[in-house]
């Protein structure tokens, strides 16, 4: 389920949308981290700042996702993603994936927008990860055809461990990840076809 051993080519070509997003988690952060003098400026007019949303800027919402706070943070996400998706972009295809992942985020972003005080500012892709992690839960439980009684126990235990350091990680958006898995699971009963 979460072990690939494609060459990287071949990784590429058969999941694209999956190459793509974590080529565009790269690229940003590459950008941002650039030496030029505005850098700064333009990195605060896309995270997701409660207080700025509140007076309009709703597409930091959506923008966060693409924003990693650094390398280690990006690493992390880029790995979670590259394991956790590539199965779902064969089960799913790129366009329900995509649903899934950007759906998952907003409304991770939506739930620290409500939930959580004006001046709190994230950003990071964790949010839609765990909706993948959602799906795969959502499997789990309801479309056990596809998911054998290991895999499951593996996704369980890969959970709990990525709950638990949630909770024990002060700089880490747990309202995200929790609202984030919550609607991975709600999106997979409206995008997995009953045949899956």
């Amino acid at each position: 389920m979460f072990i690939r051993n494609e060459s990287f080519s071949s990784y590429l070509s058969k999941f694209p949308l999956t190459s793509f997003i974590i080529g565009l988690h790269i690229l940003i952060w590459g950008f941002f981290s650039l030496p030029f003098q505005d850098s700064p400026y333009w990195f605060s007019q896309a995270d997701g700042f409660n207080s700025a949303i509140a007076h309009g800027q709703w597409w930091r919402l959506i923008t966060p996702i693409f924003l990693h706070a650094g390398f280690t943070h990006l690493l992390f996400n880029s790995f979670s993603l590259a394991v956790a998706a590539p199965p779902l972009e064969e089960m799913l295809g790129k366009a329900r994936l995509a649903l899934l992942y950007a759906g998952s985020g907003i409304a991770a972003n939506a739930a620290t927008f409500i939930l959580l005080p004006p001046e709190y500012s994230h950003v990071g892709a964790s949010g839609a990860i765990f909706g993948l992690f959602g799906c795969w839960l959502f499997m789990a439980l309801n479309r056990k055809n596809r998911i054998s009684p290991a895999q499951s126990q593996v996704l369980f235990i890969i959970l709990a461990m990525s709950l638990a350091a949630s909770f024990l990680s002060p700089s880490v958006n747990v309202t995200a990840h929790i609202f984030g898995l919550a609607a991975g699971f709600v999106l997979s009963a409206l995008l997995l076809k009953r045949n899956i």
